[in-house]
């Protein structure tokens, strides 16, 4: 299956984008979802139709479909749902209250994975296109399956074990105090189960031949800024990213006096974009007339996207992480477009190479050859950080 997921900042016109595409997917024969698991959605404006959380058809081999959070909870999450609503009822809180806290922050993002997995091991579908939260939310997501592993084995696993062994013999002690009862196996098994699924993903995600993430930014300052520092992170998540697609693009045409000034301003930001994101492919889309709402204005925009194309084609195939060996001495190359080096803080713990940029971190699991060894200096060149290992070094 072709998993093609479009992000960027709000309101630069992904969803349209995402159904554009789904539209020249099912135009060549492909079997094609457009799934939406932003919270705002919009798919079913986009397609002037009305949808819900099941796929529902569009026209001959597309469906789309907007992702129920709440359906998914409900599905996936329900025993540990009920579970912690029992207790926070038992401690005192309303019924609905109760129900409220017991949807954990961040389940929405969660559950578009579990979802987009669902999708892929059903392979109803030949071509799965998400139209993703944005940029912010959308990173976090990617990175869900290695932070929720990096628990899962240090910490949950060792606790499942010890709480279904003791339950027999604490059970009848501890809910006279309490209030409430242990976690049955039910409630325990849910997380780690949801972990496998997320663990399964993850090599999906970030398998370059099959998978793909396309960057919908716009001439501005801000939207350029945050797409550049997406790509990055998307990097950092070794998730790679075939295309850019610039929208909303003055035409030429338009001479008014009052456009003038703007248009002076996408000419210098659209250089920007060529030039920041090379040799990633640009897509260049004009601004229309009329908003993008219904089969017949998406028909224009697929045919300005894909003239003569096969959008599920890999654009561009960037390697995102290498190791190379020089003597007696490893290279951990990593892609970050655009980054400088005093950006990034780098430490190691274990057989794990820690690697923070901002808010955002990696928990990157060495390969054996260099579990054993020390970040010896790092630098950046070619847009590649590359860190070198040795026997005897020095810690970054």
């Amino acid at each position: 299956m072709r998993v093609i997921l479009m992000t960027g900042k709000g309101g630069v016109g992904k969803t349209s984008v995402a159904a554009a595409t789904g539209l020249r997917c099912a135009e060549l024969g492909y079997r094609t979802l457009v799934l939406s698991t932003d919270p705002a959605h919009s798919l079913a404006d986009s397609f002037d139709m009305e949808m819900g959380h099941e796929p529902i058809q569009v026209c001959p081999n597309l469906w789309g479909a907007e992702l129920d959070a709440l359906m998914e909870l409900e599905t996936n999450w329900g025993a540990v749902k009920r579970y912690i609503t029992q207790v926070l009822q038992a401690r005192g809180l309303e019924g609905v209250q109760a129900e409220e806290l017991a949807i954990l922050p961040g389940m929405d993002e969660i559950f578009g994975l579990v979802r987009m997995k669902r999708h892929y091991d059903e392979a109803t579908y030949d071509v799965l296109i998400i139209d993703s939260a944005p940029t912010g939310t959308a990173l976090r997501l990617l990175s869900l399956p290695e932070v929720s592993g990096w628990y899962m084995r240090r910490f949950y696993k060792p606790l499942q074990k010890m709480s279904v062994a003791l339950r027999p013999l604490v059970e009848p002690f501890f809910r006279p105090i309490a209030g409430f009862s242990l976690p049955d196996q039910a409630v325990m098994d849910a997380p780690y189960e949801f972990y496998e699924q997320i663990e399964a993903l993850e090599k999906v995600l970030t398998d370059n031949t099959q998978t793909s993430v396309r960057l919908v930014t716009n001439p501005e300052k801000m939207v350029i800024k945050e797409s550049l520092r997406a790509h990055a992170y998307l990097s950092l998540y070794n998730v790679a990213t075939d295309l850019v697609i610039a929208n909303r693009i003055i035409p030429d045409h338009v001479e008014d006096p009052f456009f003038q000034q703007w248009k002076t301003n996408q000419q210098e930001y659209r250089h920007q974009i060529h030039e920041n994101f090379r040799p990633l492919p640009v897509k260049e889309v004009p601004l229309f007339q009329q908003e993008m709402c219904g089969l017949a204005a998406l028909e224009r925009l697929k045919d300005i996207l894909y003239p003569g194309e096969d959008p599920t084609q890999v654009f561009y195939k960037e390697t995102t992480l290498r190791v190379v060996q020089t003597q007696d001495e490893y290279s951990l190359e990593l892609y970050l477009p655009g980054i400088p080096k005093n950006k990034i803080e780098l430490s190691k713990t274990a057989d794990e190479l820690n690697i923070r940029i901002g808010n955002h971190r990696r928990n990157l699991v060495l390969p054996q050859a260099l579990a054993a060894m020390q970040p010896a200096g790092a630098k950046m060149e070619e847009d590649y950080l590359k860190i070198r290992f040795s026997n005897v070094g020095v810690t970054v």
